[in-house]
């Protein structure tokens, strides 16, 4: 017997092809249906943060309770934006891609994250995963928590070249003037709504229902969407490059990214199967040696 990452295996006889062939066999068992509760999520998730400026502005709704709410809604609004980048929803061609698209757009709003600079940056993501030159997410990368937080609230300061930036100017997508022009649109939106806010003597209003959130979720995604997935950032590879873990605050509020790889490796198996996807895969994975960081369930 071996030990790999704390789970205990027999070291594996299969070649890499009948290795190849199991998975793709799992995998299928999660492909091709629509995920439905990500519709749901990103549209519903849209409209309660919409609703949360006429509740406060009427004074049904106190502005303290609309900041955590508008926080809360801009913490859930990129997944389902994600699911929509990789044509999850649905593919082009088909007779749901209007809503894929509808989603992939309207549920970033709230980060003020166009949905198209979102989707070219992410597949730069995938391509160069943890590669310090073309990865965009590899801004994320710290020794601890802590410094993710850090790191991700610098990026965010005016001229600081981010690596979505970056990557923006360095692509070669078809797609990226278009993507630039609706970023523009977008940014031009968020920062008119403050600026009426401002102007109308509803500035704190116009803070803590989007310009604070917006940051604070987008401070919290990094950390648990790209930081503590891949930490420590410095392998590459399809087995390596991600990890699976444990969250000292659970699956639901790291939103299933303990299984993130599973993501990585078949990107069309939709959010809310990944952890049960994982749990079939594990075996195959620990023979693949894959970076787990998860309990062994054994206590061997």
């Amino acid at each position: 017997m071996s030990a790999v990452n704390g789970i205990r295996s027999t070291p594996s006889l299969r070649t890499d092809r009948e290795l190849q062939r199991e998975e793709a066999t799992i995998a299928r068992k999660y492909l091709g249906r629509v995920p439905w509760e990500m519709v749901v999520w990103g549209l519903g998730n849209f409209v309660v943060w919409l609703s949360l400026w006429p509740l406060v502005f009427s004074g049904m709704l106190p502005l303290w309770a609309g900041f955590l709410l508008s926080t809360l809604c801009c913490i859930l609004a990129y997944l389902p934006s994600h699911e929509a980048q990789h044509s999850i929803i649905a593919a082009e061609g088909t007779k749901l891609r209007w809503l894929n698209e509808l989603v992939g757009h309207i549920s970033t709003i709230p980060l003020v994250f166009p949905y198209r600079v979102a989707w070219i940056t992410h597949k730069q993501h995938h391509a160069y995963a943890n590669d310090e030159e073309r990865d965009p997410d590899i801004t994320s990368r710290a020794e601890t928590w802590w410094q993710s937080i850090w790191s991700s609230i610098k990026g965010r300061q005016p001229g600081n070249q981010e690596g979505y930036a970056k990557a923006m100017r360095e692509t070669d997508d078809p797609n990226r003037d278009r993507a630039i022009l609706e970023a523009f649109a977008l940014r031009t939106m968020h920062f008119t709504v403050l600026l009426i806010c401002a102007w109308t003597g509803h500035a704190l209003e116009g803070l803590f229902l989007w310009l604070l959130p917006r940051h604070l979720g987008s401070i919290y995604n990094v950390l648990f969407l790209s930081w503590a997935p891949h930490h420590p950032a410095n392998e590459t590879g399809r087995y390596r490059d991600t990890r699976a873990w444990k969250s000292p605050i659970g699956t639901l509020l790291t939103m299933g990214m303990e299984y993130h790889i599973i993501h990585h490796l078949y990107p069309k198996i939709p959010l809310i199967d990944t952890a049960k996807a994982f749990y079939e895969f594990e075996p195959i994975l620990t023979e693949r040696g894959i970076r787990n960081d998860r309990p062994n369930k054994t206590g061997a």
